[in-house]
Protein backbone atom coordinates (compact mmCIF):
# COMPACT_ATOMS: atom_id res chain seq x y z
CA UNK A 1 0.00 0.00 0.00
CA UNK A 2 1.11 3.62 -0.79
CA UNK A 3 2.57 5.39 2.77
CA UNK A 4 -0.45 7.60 2.59
CA UNK A 5 -3.16 5.14 2.82
CA UNK A 6 -3.88 3.04 5.64
CA UNK A 7 -3.61 -0.55 5.69
CA UNK A 8 -6.56 -2.03 7.59
CA UNK A 9 -6.87 -5.32 9.41
CA UNK A 10 -10.48 -5.89 10.61
CA UNK A 11 -10.83 -8.92 13.12
CA UNK A 12 -14.42 -10.14 14.14
CA UNK A 13 -15.41 -12.85 16.26
CA UNK A 14 -17.33 -13.69 19.32
CA UNK A 15 -17.14 -13.01 23.17
CA UNK A 16 -14.05 -14.54 24.43
CA UNK A 17 -12.81 -15.37 21.00
CA UNK A 18 -9.33 -13.90 21.66
CA UNK A 19 -9.70 -11.08 19.17
CA UNK A 20 -8.80 -8.67 21.27
CA UNK A 21 -5.47 -9.98 22.44
CA UNK A 22 -4.77 -10.91 19.42
CA UNK A 23 -5.58 -8.11 18.00
CA UNK A 24 -3.22 -5.82 20.23
CA UNK A 25 -0.48 -7.84 19.94
CA UNK A 26 -0.80 -7.29 16.41
CA UNK A 27 -0.93 -3.98 16.34
CA UNK A 28 2.26 -3.54 18.92
CA UNK A 29 4.19 -5.72 16.16
CA UNK A 30 3.14 -4.02 13.10
CA UNK A 31 3.50 -0.37 15.10
CA UNK A 32 -0.24 0.46 13.42
CA UNK A 33 -2.81 2.18 15.51
CA UNK A 34 -5.43 -0.03 17.71
CA UNK A 35 -9.10 -0.34 18.07
CA UNK A 36 -11.21 -2.01 20.73
CA UNK A 37 -14.93 -1.61 19.33
CA UNK A 38 -16.20 -3.44 22.16
CA UNK A 39 -14.50 -1.41 24.97
CA UNK A 40 -16.52 1.61 23.68
CA UNK A 41 -19.44 0.43 24.26
CA UNK A 42 -18.27 -1.33 27.65
CA UNK A 43 -17.61 2.60 28.82
CA UNK A 44 -20.49 3.54 27.66
CA UNK A 45 -22.48 0.93 29.57
CA UNK A 46 -20.30 1.45 32.59
CA UNK A 47 -21.30 5.46 32.74
CA UNK A 48 -25.02 4.57 31.93
CA UNK A 49 -24.68 2.46 34.69
CA UNK A 50 -23.53 5.26 37.25
CA UNK A 51 -26.59 7.83 35.63
CA UNK A 52 -28.95 5.15 36.28
CA UNK A 53 -29.68 4.79 32.88
CA UNK A 54 -31.51 1.74 31.19
CA UNK A 55 -29.93 0.03 28.44
CA UNK A 56 -33.56 0.67 26.17
CA UNK A 57 -33.50 3.79 26.68
CA UNK A 58 -32.32 5.19 23.65
CA UNK A 59 -32.42 8.64 23.62
CA UNK A 60 -30.85 8.52 27.17
CA UNK A 61 -28.26 6.72 26.10
CA UNK A 62 -27.65 9.20 22.59
CA UNK A 63 -27.66 12.11 24.65
CA UNK A 64 -25.05 10.47 27.31
CA UNK A 65 -23.01 9.52 24.35
CA UNK A 66 -22.80 13.12 23.15
CA UNK A 67 -21.25 14.50 26.65
CA UNK A 68 -18.94 11.89 26.89
CA UNK A 69 -15.18 11.95 26.27
CA UNK A 70 -13.69 7.96 25.60
CA UNK A 71 -9.94 8.16 24.84
CA UNK A 72 -7.80 4.93 25.08
CA UNK A 73 -3.63 5.71 25.35
CA UNK A 74 -1.68 4.30 27.56
CA UNK A 75 -3.26 0.73 26.89
CA UNK A 76 -5.94 1.86 28.91
CA UNK A 77 -9.44 2.99 28.42
CA UNK A 78 -10.46 6.51 29.85
CA UNK A 79 -13.52 8.08 30.42
CA UNK A 80 -13.62 12.40 30.69
CA UNK A 81 -10.43 12.01 31.83
CA UNK A 82 -10.59 8.97 34.16
CA UNK A 83 -8.80 5.34 33.87
CA UNK A 84 -11.77 2.66 34.04
CA UNK A 85 -9.87 -0.37 32.84
CA UNK A 86 -10.69 -2.07 35.55
CA UNK A 87 -14.04 -0.99 35.87
CA UNK A 88 -15.37 -1.94 32.22
CA UNK A 89 -14.08 -5.36 32.66
CA UNK A 90 -16.05 -7.03 34.50
CA UNK A 91 -18.95 -9.41 33.61
CA UNK A 92 -21.85 -7.29 34.81
CA UNK A 93 -20.81 -4.64 32.48
CA UNK A 94 -20.14 -6.85 29.48
CA UNK A 95 -23.40 -7.67 29.72
CA UNK A 96 -24.84 -4.37 29.77
CA UNK A 97 -22.36 -3.05 26.57
CA UNK A 98 -24.10 -6.20 24.90
CA UNK A 99 -27.48 -5.15 25.32
CA UNK A 100 -26.63 -1.41 24.54
CA UNK A 101 -24.91 -2.07 21.09
CA UNK A 102 -28.34 -3.44 19.49
CA UNK A 103 -29.18 0.22 19.01
CA UNK A 104 -29.35 1.02 15.29
CA UNK A 105 -28.58 4.98 16.07
CA UNK A 106 -26.09 4.85 18.74
CA UNK A 107 -23.88 2.55 16.46
CA UNK A 108 -24.62 5.28 13.63
CA UNK A 109 -23.60 7.78 15.91
CA UNK A 110 -19.85 5.74 16.81
CA UNK A 111 -19.17 5.37 13.22
CA UNK A 112 -17.40 8.67 12.53
CA UNK A 113 -15.80 7.91 15.96
CA UNK A 114 -14.49 4.80 15.38
CA UNK A 115 -13.63 5.26 11.54
CA UNK A 116 -11.11 8.35 13.12
CA UNK A 117 -8.94 5.69 14.35
CA UNK A 118 -7.81 4.87 11.21
CA UNK A 119 -4.97 6.94 10.16
CA UNK A 120 -1.00 5.87 8.49
CA UNK A 121 0.54 3.97 8.81
CA UNK A 122 -2.41 0.93 9.46
CA UNK A 123 -4.97 0.06 11.98
CA UNK A 124 -5.74 -3.36 13.79
CA UNK A 125 -9.62 -3.09 14.44
CA UNK A 126 -11.72 -5.48 16.56
CA UNK A 127 -15.11 -6.32 17.37
CA UNK A 128 -18.44 -7.37 15.95
CA UNK A 129 -19.07 -5.67 13.17
CA UNK A 130 -15.57 -4.09 11.97
CA UNK A 131 -15.19 -6.14 8.52
CA UNK A 132 -18.88 -6.04 7.46
CA UNK A 133 -20.04 -2.35 8.76
CA UNK A 134 -17.02 0.08 9.88
CA UNK A 135 -14.32 -0.83 8.07
CA UNK A 136 -16.22 -2.42 4.71
CA UNK A 137 -12.90 -2.25 2.31
CA UNK A 138 -10.49 -3.39 4.90
CA UNK A 139 -7.59 -4.85 3.73
CA UNK A 140 -7.14 -7.95 5.47
CA UNK A 141 -10.26 -9.38 7.29
CA UNK A 142 -10.07 -12.05 9.84
CA UNK A 143 -13.24 -13.78 11.53
CA UNK A 144 -11.78 -15.66 14.86
CA UNK A 145 -13.69 -18.50 16.35
CA UNK A 146 -14.16 -21.09 18.90
CA UNK A 147 -15.91 -23.19 20.47
CA UNK A 148 -18.08 -22.24 23.48
CA UNK A 149 -16.43 -24.31 26.54
CA UNK A 150 -13.39 -23.27 25.06
CA UNK A 151 -14.32 -19.74 25.34
CA UNK A 152 -15.55 -20.30 28.56
CA UNK A 153 -12.49 -21.77 30.05
CA UNK A 154 -10.14 -18.72 28.92
CA UNK A 155 -12.43 -16.07 30.41
CA UNK A 156 -12.81 -18.09 33.73
CA UNK A 157 -9.29 -18.67 33.43
CA UNK A 158 -8.76 -14.62 33.20
CA UNK A 159 -11.67 -13.70 35.85
CA UNK A 160 -9.80 -16.08 38.82
CA UNK A 161 -6.13 -14.47 37.91
CA UNK A 162 -7.84 -11.75 39.03
CA UNK A 163 -9.14 -13.10 42.09
CA UNK A 164 -13.03 -12.98 40.83
CA UNK A 165 -14.97 -15.62 42.23
CA UNK A 166 -16.68 -17.31 38.66
CA UNK A 167 -18.55 -19.99 38.07
CA UNK A 168 -18.09 -21.75 34.78
CA UNK A 169 -20.77 -23.20 33.84
CA UNK A 170 -22.50 -19.74 34.12
CA UNK A 171 -19.68 -18.10 31.74
CA UNK A 172 -20.54 -20.86 29.47
CA UNK A 173 -24.36 -19.77 29.55
CA UNK A 174 -23.80 -16.05 29.41
CA UNK A 175 -21.60 -16.68 26.55
CA UNK A 176 -24.09 -18.63 24.82
CA UNK A 177 -26.63 -15.66 25.26
CA UNK A 178 -24.21 -13.48 24.32
CA UNK A 179 -23.55 -14.69 21.16
CA UNK A 180 -27.57 -15.00 20.17
CA UNK A 181 -27.78 -11.54 21.01
CA UNK A 182 -24.91 -10.84 18.39
CA UNK A 183 -26.02 -12.77 15.80
CA UNK A 184 -29.73 -12.34 15.96
CA UNK A 185 -30.03 -8.86 16.25
CA UNK A 186 -31.22 -6.77 13.61
CA UNK A 187 -28.56 -3.65 13.66
CA UNK A 188 -24.82 -5.11 12.52
CA UNK A 189 -25.49 -8.33 13.36
CA UNK A 190 -21.83 -10.68 13.94
CA UNK A 191 -21.23 -12.39 10.70
CA UNK A 192 -18.81 -14.03 9.00
CA UNK A 193 -17.94 -11.91 5.56
CA UNK A 194 -17.20 -14.10 2.11
CA UNK A 195 -13.88 -12.57 2.03
CA UNK A 196 -12.91 -13.15 5.83
CA UNK A 197 -10.33 -15.84 6.81
CA UNK A 198 -11.45 -17.71 9.32
CA UNK A 199 -9.52 -18.56 11.87
CA UNK A 200 -10.15 -21.51 14.13
CA UNK A 201 -8.61 -20.84 18.06
CA UNK A 202 -9.58 -24.09 20.14
CA UNK A 203 -5.96 -25.81 19.57
CA UNK A 204 -3.81 -22.72 18.97
CA UNK A 205 -2.16 -20.72 21.31
CA UNK A 206 -1.97 -16.74 21.32
CA UNK A 207 1.70 -16.59 19.48
CA UNK A 208 0.37 -19.52 17.04
CA UNK A 209 -3.20 -17.40 16.15
CA UNK A 210 -0.59 -13.80 15.78
CA UNK A 211 1.50 -15.47 13.19
CA UNK A 212 -0.71 -16.97 11.52
CA UNK A 213 -2.42 -13.62 10.79
CA UNK A 214 0.82 -11.43 10.11
CA UNK A 215 1.52 -14.44 7.58
CA UNK A 216 -1.64 -13.74 6.13
CA UNK A 217 -0.92 -9.73 6.38
CA UNK A 218 2.41 -10.77 4.57
CA UNK A 219 0.07 -11.81 1.94
CA UNK A 220 -2.07 -9.41 0.81
CA UNK A 221 0.36 -6.80 1.49
CA UNK A 222 2.38 -8.40 -1.34
CA UNK A 223 -0.94 -8.28 -3.57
Amino acid sequence: MKNNIPFVIAIDGPAGSGKGTIAKKISTKLNYHYLDSGAIYRVIAYAAKKKNINTESIEELINLVKHLKIEFFENNEWLNGNKVSEFIRVESIGKLASQIAIHDKLRTLLLEYQRSFCKPPGLVAEGRDMASVVFPNANLKIYLSASVDERAKRRYKQLISKGNDVNLSDLAHEIKLRDKRDKDREVSPLVIVKEAYVIETDNLNETETVNKILSLFDKEKRC
